[in-house]
C-alpha cells in the first residue's frame, strides 16, 4: 500500500532498550541453534557494521505489532546476504554465498523470524506480562518514524554472519522505558492510613502518565491510499497522477505514531498547512 505520507528512519537521541534487545538475541541465537544443531553466536552491535549496506530494493522489511503487556511496532531490515544465510539455515540448504535470493528465501526467512518473534514474545511475559507479537513480511520501510534503531549479528564469522536492522516505534520506546522506570522506583513504605485526598491508583496512574509526556510522536495526515502492483509503482515518473480512494470532500486522517486519533479538515493558515479537527477517534483500551 503506498500512501501519501512522507516518512523517516533516522533514529533519536533515545537509549536503546537494552533488555528487550537482549531478548531477542536470545531467541535468536536459541532458534538458529536448534535448527543447526551446532550453537550460534548472536550478539548486539554498537553501531552499524560496516557491512551492512544501505536499504535497497532486495532488502526484506519484516514490520511487527505487540499488544498486550506491550504496545508499540517495531520492523526488521535484512539484506539480501543475510535473507539468503538465514533462509539456507532455515531449510538446511549448503552455504553457498554466490547463490540469487529467490522468493522461496524471502518467505523462509520471513518464518524463521516469526518462530523467533514467537519465543521472543514468551519470554517476555517475565517482565511483561501476556505479550502478543505479530510479524508480517512488507514491501518496503514502515509508515512511522524509528526511535530507535539497532543492528544484530548472527553468526561468529563477520563475512557469513547475517545481519539484522532493526526499528523500534516511539510508543514501543515508550513502554519499555515506563517499565524500567517503575522497575528501579523503590518500593512503598507501609503507610498506617491511606491519604483521605489522593486515592493510591490516582497517585499510580498520574506518575505513569507523567513518564510519557516528554515522548516525542509523529503527527501525519493521510489523504488517502491505493495499492498498487509492483509493475505500477515501477511505471511511475515525474507527474504521474495516482488515484487515492478518498473524495475530496471526505475528511483526513490524523495518525499519531501511525494509530489513527483524529480526523478533519485542510486548512491554511500563515502560508502553512493545518487541520481543523471535527472528529475525534474513540479510544481502545
Amino acid at each position: 500500500m503506498t500512501e501519501a505520507a512522507a516518512t523517516s528512519l533516522h533514529p533519536q537521541p533515545i537509549p536503546r532498550p537494552a533488555p528487550y534487545l537482549q531478548t531477542w538475541v536470545e531467541s535468536l541465537a536459541h532458534v538458529l541453534s536448534q535448527i543447526s544443531g551446532a550453537p550460534l553466536p548472536c550478539v548486539i552491535l554498537p553501531d552499524a557494521p560496516a557491512e551492512m549496506p544501505a536499504p535497497g530494493e532486495g532488502d526484506l522489511w519484516i514490520l511487527g505489532a505487540c499488544s498486550g503487556g506491550l504496545r508499540g511496532e517495531m520492523s526488521l531490515r535484512l539484506p539480501a546476504a543475510s535473507i539468503l544465510r538465514l533462509a539456507q539455515i532455515f531449510v538446511s540448504e549448503p552455504p553457498t554465498p554466490e547463490a540469487e535470493v529467490t522468493p522461496d528465501h524471502r518467505e523462509a526467512t520471513a518464518e524463521f523470524l516469526r518462530q523467533v518473534g514467537g519465543l521472543v514474545a514468551t519470554s517476555l511475559k517475565e517482565n511483561w506480562g501476556d505479550v502478543q507479537l505479530r510479524l508480517d513480511p512488507s514491501t518496503g520501510a514502515p509508515s512511522w518514524p524509528s526511535s530507535s534503531t539497532s543492528w544484530l549479528r548472527a553468526g561468529d564469522d563477520a563475512p557469513a554472519a547475517a545481519l539484522l536492522e532493526m526499528h523500534l516505534s516511539a510508543a514501543l520506546v515508550a513502554a519499555l522505558r515506563a517499565e524500567k522506570t517503575e522497575a528501579a522506583k523503590p518500593a512503598p513504605q507501609p503507610s498506617p492510613q491511606p491519604s483521605p485526598t489522593v486515592p493510591p491508583d490516582s497517585e499510580q496512574s498520574q506518575v505513569k502518565l507523567d513518564l510519557l509526556m516528554d515522548v516525542e510522536l509523529a503527527v501525519t495526515l493521510r489523504f488517502g491510499s491505493r495499492r498498487l502492483l509492483l509493475r505500477e509503482v515501477l511505471d511511475l515518473i515525474p507527474g504521474a497522477v495516482v488515484d487515492l480512494d478518498r473524495q475530496i470532500e471526505d475528511p483526513i486522517d490524523v495518525l499519531l505514531d501511525g494509530r489513527l486519533v483524529a480526523r478533519g479538515e485542510v486548512v491554511v493558515l500563515n502560508g502553512n498547512y493545518g487541520i481543523r479537527v471535527t472528529e475525534v477517534a474513540p479510544t481502545t483500551p
